[in-house]
């Protein structure tokens, strides 16, 4: 008994060392044909263009070309399923948003793929930092304002958002859940067209993701409250965060990262953590990122993991009790 015990002892350790020499050799040789980066949405966002300059700046590390496809439709849900269902071999990647992979999930009554079941979390790439604004005509200039007028308004608040169930539509339902604010969503088709409602003043506010809404604010034809990211940014260093305001519960950021199919081989996912990572930390990217109002947050495969199962559970929380459904 003994000595069948050692003999399987000794099978497991001969397989465990085959393995890490394998995954080591598939490491050194990765990549060695073009990878496919799947961009869920199409070209010309802040997630595209985001999307393409890693895209870039990957195909010149790896010596490989990195080919950017944009499957758009059913707000991403479309290219994260092609991705989920594609060979796990590390050569058809996913750009995710926060938007398709924690929201939609809760928002759409049926849909092709399973966050944490179908995706390998690679690498993340940044943060998106909201801002709530109003326009010139809105007598309030603060968080507290905003909650303190729209309580007395038997209609409420209206604030224009990109869409229904985006992370801006997100980010004032848990204003509303947290502060008893009575505010309500107007859905616009895009971030461009909620911030020209919000100008011509169809709605006195507006959520929206920061680079979007910078230009305006910074030529005063938008009058900021707060901004959603845990501190200031660079760009607007005089408009506060919601923590500074007083709403410590208020912290939402619409993030962007890159995963690859499920059983992606662990080698492969280091080998491009790595190299996403070296990327994220030149004062180019960091330059060129920072300008679309997104800024670099490298982490590793499984602190990403843990964000992406946090913000499934959070999101949903906050779908849920605000019964949002897709449209």
């Amino acid at each position: 008994m003994l000595k069948k015990n050692s003999l399987v002892g000794l099978i497991l350790v001969c397989i465990s060392t085959i393995s890490f020499f394998s995954n080591q050799a598939l490491a050194q040789s990765y990549p060695n044909r073009p990878i496919r980066l799947i961009i869920p949405f199409a070209p010309g966002g802040v997630t595209d263009i985001g999307g393409r300059y890693i895209a870039n700046q990957l195909s010149i590390k790896l010596g490989q070309q990195v080919v950017v496809e944009n499957k758009s439709g059913a707000s991403g849900n479309i290219g994260a399923a092609f991705v989920a269902q594609a060979e796990p071999d590390g050569y058809t990647l996913l750009l995710g948003f926060d938007g398709t992979l924690v929201i939609n999930p809760h928002i759409f009554e049926k849909i092709s793929f399973d966050t944490l079941k179908d995706f390998s979390a690679v690498a993340k790439i940044g943060d998106a930092a909201l801002i709530l604004v109003a326009n010139n005509d809105f007598p309030g200039k603060t968080v507290a304002d905003v909650i303190a007028i729209s309580k007395k308004d038997p209609n409420g608040l209206s604030y224009a958002t990109s869409g229904t169930g985006v992370t801006p539509h997100i980010a004032g339902e848990l204003l509303k859940q947290k502060t008893g604010a009575n505010l309500t969503p107007i859905p616009y088709k895009s971030g461009g067209q909620a911030l020209i409602g919000l100008m011509s003043g169809d709605v006195p506010l507006a959520f929206t993701v920061l680079a979007g809404a910078n230009q305006y604010v910074q030529t005063g034809r938008l009058k900021p409250i707060a901004i959603s990211a845990k501190a200031r940014v660079p760009s607007l260093p005089n408009v506060p965060t919601f923590i500074e305001s007083g709403y410590p519960d208020i912290h939402v950021t619409s993030w962007i990262g890159v995963l690859a199919p499920a059983k992606t081989p662990k080698a492969v996912v280091n080998s491009l953590n790595a190299t996403i990572n070296e990327i994220l930390q030149t004062s180019e990217t960091k330059e060129k990122l920072n300008a679309i109002g997104i800024t670099p947050t490298p982490t590793t495969p499984e602190k990403f993991a843990d964000q992406i199962k946090l913000d499934l559970n959070l999101f949903g929380q906050i779908v849920k009790t605000a019964g949002i459904k897709a449209e």
